[in-house]
């Protein structure tokens, strides 16, 4: 069976986000060994983030995203002891 040009695509976006958590991953744990406290870390992450997604797509972009976001942490997405790996 042949993939389709959308296949390709989810998996490329795949890709990509798996080598961003794992990049993200060595920062923090960069940033913990360091004695950085852990709302430091995020507020930064947050910050840094939503002001490169701001210059490269605007405003209502950066806006969206923590919209969704908050979804997110509403449903319980973030919850260490609700995640299965």
């Amino acid at each position: 069976m042949q993939d389709t040009t959308s296949d390709i695509e989810s998996r490329i976006l795949e890709e990509m986000r798996l080598c961003a958590s794992e990049s993200h991953d060595e920062a923090w744990a960069e940033g913990r060994i360091a004695g950085i406290d852990v709302e430091i870390l995020a507020e930064t992450a947050i910050a840094t983030a939503l002001s490169a997604l701001q210059s490269e797509a605007g405003e209502q972009a950066a806006a969206d995203m923590l919209s969704r976001m908050q979804d997110r942490l509403t449903a319980g997405e973030f919850d260490p002891s609700l995640r299965h790996h």
